[in-house]
């Protein structure tokens, strides 16, 4: 069984699309059953996969290796940590949870929609597994297509304007990536003597101090686009505001993720030497992105657009985490790309389901709303609490973690970090204050009715997940500790090799080795 899972996980969703596109336009309603069961399924194949992966197991698990295209070093190599399982997992909950707030909102296209739906999934789950660097890329750009389509045909006024850009960001951060992997592909053939495109080989390679740092840079920016990284970050609110609601939910759940997940996965242990020279410009881009995104918030007229700006301010402390390069930052890190992914994307759920009553996102519009919708209220105030980091919530413990990391070893820019916790209290409950106390003014709002069952429902397992990590984090810390673990075995080498290097003299005898001149007794005689 562990042979065929993650194959499965692809699979499944990638036979949804076929069923759906083989149905008639005329069948909404089967399109929608076939695309609520094929995404139901792969979820619970994703918990199985939860169950049966070892916690206390490092290295990659569910492993998989077939030849692809053997000519040119190819192969189907798939596997999994407990960094990509917990992202995984994420991606299954909220595309179940996409399809259900879908199904009365998506009246037009709906076989497109629910293809694209299923397709996106397939891209995700393939970004997550992939260990060959170009079925990674494949999977990438896979990705996409999907979301691009989602913005452009059922977004907003201004979606073509919001889709175009979206794709040029993330088609120019995409021609990087693949230029860098190109480079790697032939430097390993002149390392090793064959062609390959394997991660886990290429992690064995050394490569030169200098090639790292131009590798590095061309990674790093492809995946600051797509976190997004200030000042990167442009194409995002556009495409936020225009998406649909289910496009907004796996944007900001699963799409940044694809970022961060590249730093760790391909930059940290591909080029350490590069990442530690990195840091103060990462960190000092971090921080700029938690205060800007979150000022930026407070004088936002939308709701949508408040938390579209608030995801900037999010991942900017996703990306100190991951480069305080230890271990409390880093699984801090990890641990705040579930915890946004669970508590933004609950809020662009709740945004759209009271766009779907009123059809306005302006703050003005509303008010009151605890008199009219008290189940929605009393959601939405958890959710908002859950977004500011109040402890009992996930998204105190993320912060914690990596405010705990990040004064360890970039102290200065921790301090400053810090002021974004406050500033996300302050934008976040001065719009919940306004759109959920006061007075009814508004007679459109005296009408609106309360969640649901079906909204109830979507609802449901998102709340538990905010209280569930708040108050027992430990099964999740538990698995991704061995993850960043093995991460963090690349850097403290590279950090040892750099203080080896300034200690001793040394003579460069080639592009990848060092002769030692004057050995340690020498020196110290």
């Amino acid at each position: 069984m562990e042979q065929i899972i993650l194959p499965l996980l692809i699979f499944i969703p990638l036979v949804g699309v076929v069923i759906i596109a083989l149905l008639p336009e005329k069948l909404a309603d089967t399109i929608k059953g076939v695309s609520l069961i094929v995404s139901f399924i792969t979820m619970l194949l994703s918990f199985a996969v939860y169950y049966w992966f070892d916690p206390v197991a490092s290295g990659m698990q569910f492993e998989v290796n077939h030849t692809w295209i053997a000519e040119f070093g190819i192969n189907l190599h798939l596997g999994i940590d407990g960094i990509s399982l917990l992202l995984i997992v994420l991606t299954t909950i909220l595309t179940v949870i996409c399809v259900l707030s879908s199904w009365q909102s998506v009246v037009k296209s709906v076989r497109g929609f629910f293809l694209l739906m299923l397709l996106l999934e397939v891209g995700m789950i393939g970004v997550f597994c992939s260990l060959d660097l170009f079925l990674f890329y494949v999977f990438w750009e896979v990705m996409l297509v999907p979301m691009y389509f989602l913005i452009g045909v059922w977004g907003g006024p201004k979606k073509m304007y919001a889709a175009i850009k979206f794709v040029l960001f993330t088609m120019f951060g995409s021609l990087l990536m693949l230029v860098a992997l190109l480079y790697l592909y032939f430097e390993y053939y002149a390392f090793a003597g064959e062609y390959t495109f394997d991660l886990l080989q290429m992690m064995k390679m050394p490569i030169a101090g200098q090639v790292q740092m131009w590798l590095f840079g061309a990674f790093a920016l492809a995946f600051a686009i797509k976190v997004p990284l200030w000042p990167f970050h442009t194409w995002l609110p556009d495409a936020h505001v225009q998406a649909p609601t289910a496009g907004s939910v796996i944007l900001a759940g699963v799409l940044l993720k694809m970022g961060t997940y590249g730093f760790l996965r391909i930059c940290l242990p591909l080029f350490p030497e590069a990442a530690i020279a990195y840091t103060p410009y990462i960190a000092t881009l971090a921080v700029i992105a938690i205060i800007y995104g979150a000022l930026v918030s407070m004088v936002q007229k939308d709701i949508k657009s408040l938390v579209a700006y608030s995801s900037v301010s999010h991942m900017g402390f996703v990306m100190l985490g991951m480069f305080a390069l230890n271990l409390n930052g880093l699984e801090g890190s990890v641990l705040q790309m579930i915890n946004h992914g669970i508590s933004t994307g609950a809020l662009f759920l709740l945004v759209g389901m009271i766009y779907e009553r009123r059809h306005t996102r302006m703050i003005a519009d509303f008010g009151g709303l605890a008199k009219v919708m008290p189940v929605f209220s009393t959601i939405f105030m958890i959710v908002t609490l859950s977004s500011i980091g109040l402890p009992l919530t996930n998204g105190f413990v993320g912060e914690f973690l990596i405010l705990l990391g990040a004064f360890k070893s970039l102290q200065v820019w921790a301090i400053f970090a810090a002021s974004g916790v406050i500033l996300a209290a302050c934008y976040m409950l001065w719009m919940y204050q306004r759109v959920v106390f006061g007075n009814v003014d508004n007679p459109e709002n005296a009408k609106l009715l309360d969640l649901s069952p079906r909204e109830k429902l979507i609802m449901f397992p998102l709340v538990a997940l905010i209280f569930w990590i708040g108050i027992y984090p430990k099964p999740l810390l538990d698995r991704i500790e061995p993850a960043v673990k093995d991460i963090l075995k690349y850097v403290e080498i590279a950090k040892t090799e750099s203080e080896f290097e300034k200690s001793y003299e040394f003579v460069y005898r080639d592009t990848t080795s060092y002769e030692l001149l004057v050995t340690k007794e020498e020196i110290h005689e």
